[in-house]
């Protein structure tokens, strides 16, 4: 099994320094703005209101894990951005929203090996040219944005791309092609419309390297008298765990994951479209 880089969206360097004690492997810090509200008008997703200039404060508790700094989607001030996110401390650079391979390379032209590069597959478009967005040097890891590429598709339900075998087209060519990648987000182990049990099972078996850890690992679970903290420490220790648990699954019982993954994604898109 690779290592399941886990990631966490951190606002402050409080919330980063908590995610390193906790042993998560990358704060992701975002940046991306543009565009955002209007493709994800009135869905329950997480929008940021984050400064550049918060980034030196972040990356200053950080001396374990790795600060991943997801810019804007390529605009006309996208190398002063960059350059200010790279002399902030940023190890890792995401890109979304990309179109073609002509993105990649000017981003990867204004990185100019200062940081690692990762490129976000989130468009429809971005899917067609695949195959030419990998054969552009410099570029480190994808990362698949289930949220945005299922509303790039036309589809219900996000997870709808993991069970109809769009997720594992993209990672065969990125396997073939020896170029890390990976997917979407979790929520904690035993929580999630599509149990995060199951999302790990496809981790595993697709050879992904990264995911991200959903709101669900923050803030309070409970009400009233039965309402606690969540122990981010302790959640992450429940992902790894569970991780070597499914590496130690047979292919009979990895496909039998992707029936109940099949059948919860029916479930969803059945109550979506009920509403």
């Amino acid at each position: 099994m690779k290592h399941l880089k886990l990631m966490i969206l951190a606002a402050d360097s409080q919330s980063a320094l908590k995610a390193q004690k906790s042993g998560v492997d990358r704060v992701f810090y975002d940046l991306e703005w543009i565009g955002k509200n209007e493709r994800q008008h009135g869905r329950n997703t997480v929008k940021s209101n984050n400064s550049i200039d918060d980034i030196p404060a972040v990356r200053e508790v950080l001396k374990e894990s790795e600060l991943l700094v997801r810019t804007n989607p390529i605009h006309a001030y996208s190398k002063a951005e960059i350059d200010k996110a790279i002399a902030y401390g940023a190890n890792v650079l995401m890109l979304p929203m990309v179109m073609d391979q002509h993105d990649v390379e000017q981003y990867v032209e204004m990185v100019a090996g200062r940081a690692k590069v990762c490129i976000m597959i989130e468009t429809a478009a971005a899917m067609a040219r695949l195959d030419k967005i990998l054969a552009v040097p410099g570029v480190d890891e994808l990362f698949i944005g289930l949220n945005d590429l299922h509303i790039s598709m036309g589809l219900t339900f996000m997870f709808e791309l993991l069970s109809d075998g769009l997720v594992e087209y993209i990672a065969d060519k990125c396997n073939k092609a020896g170029m890390p990648f990976g997917f979407g987000g979790i929520a904690r182990i035993g929580e999630g419309d599509l149990p995060s049990d199951n999302i790990l099972g496809e981790h595993v078996r697709l050879g992904s390297t990264s995911v991200i850890l959903s709101r669900t690992f923050k803030g309070v679970v409970g009400v009233d008298k039965n309402a606690c903290k969540i122990d981010l420490a302790v959640e992450v220790q429940k992902v790894r765990i569970r991780l070597e648990e499914i590496d130690l699954w047979t292919e009979a019982e990895h496909m039998e994951n992707r029936k109940k993954i099949a059948q919860a994604v029916d479930v969803v898109i059945g109550k979506i479209q009920n509403r």
